[in-house]
């Protein structure tokens, strides 16, 4: 079975042009192939360099962004015999013509989607390492801490502001345990602490309590208990001094948006420790 190696050419990553191949090769499925990569290209003495190793009837895939690079890639492949094809070419003039502006011609562009990328799925992993209270010493490491009691959307909120990017820890306020030293610590600006009516977090327990088939009148949905919870953790939101939204009847977006709000007042420069 025929083998070939497919060179991908980029003045980034080369991470795009090999989407692209690999993509493309599924229509061919009989085609054994191998992806070969040549990264942070930005010279023609580069590109020289790289020829000197292909084959007349070779493939070089191009995601060359500067135009005088990405012409001269591709006439020395017509010189060579070598099959250039240059994915971003096209689009960039095309692009031009609708716009009617030139392009910035900047070399790695894609990479600060690729930076945002991994930046949230650290923020991702972070949140789920630290939730619930796991482990406090996450506490001083996150770009922002919630606080409150069970059924407040702690989690869900958590998971939606990692998924944009920022490290959240999430503590639950329990009058047994005593709130970790970490939370007097940290910054009260980063911490921020959600209460609910004590009438509408009854109704939520109570069908929590239905969905794991466990007996309503259980001390979790308790009226006087609930209450003695919310008091318990509005007092260490007050000692801390840090910011408290109402979640009584707010979505997990809304209270999302809210927490974002109040970080962007606090830290108008930017809050991400990463």
């Amino acid at each position: 079975m025929e083998h070939w190696n497919i060179r991908v050419i980029s003045d980034s990553l080369g991470e795009t042009g090999e989407h692209v191949v690999h993509a493309l090769m599924k229509q061919f499925p009989k085609k054994r192939y191998h992806v070969v990569r040549y990264p942070n290209i930005v010279s023609k003495e580069q590109v020289d360099d790289i020829f000197v190793f292909l084959k007349k009837g070779e493939i070089v895939i191009s995601t060359i962004v500067l135009e005088d690079l990405r012409n001269y890639l591709i006439q020395k492949g017509n010189d060579a015999g070598i099959y250039v094809f240059d994915i971003l070419g096209g689009p960039i003039k095309q692009f031009e013509q609708v716009f009617g502006e030139q392009a910035t011609q900047r070399p790695g562009g894609i990479r600060e989607l690729d930076d945002n990328y991994f930046n949230k799925i650290a923020a991702i992993e972070f949140t789920v390492k630290y939730d619930d209270g796991r482990d406090p010493r996450g506490i001083m490491m996150a770009d922002v801490i919630l606080i409150g009691v069970s059924r407040t959307s702690k989690t869900p909120t958590s998971m939606f502001l990692a998924n944009k990017g920022y490290k959240v820890v999430n503590v639950p306020m329990v009058p047994e345990i005593e709130a970790p030293k970490e939370l007097f610590e940290a910054d009260p600006n980063r911490i921020i602490g959600l209460i609910i009516d004590p009438d509408k977090l009854n109704e939520i327990r109570i069908e929590r309590l239905k969905a794991l088939g466990l007996d309503s009148s259980a001390n979790y949905a308790n009226d006087e208990r609930i209450r003695e919870e919310l008091e318990y953790a509005l007092k260490v939101m007050n000692k801390i001094g840090c910011s408290i939204i109402d979640v009584s009847n707010s979505t997990i977006e809304g209270t999302a948006g809210k927490v974002v709000e109040i970080l962007e007042d606090h830290f108008p420069e930017g809050i991400k420790k990463m």
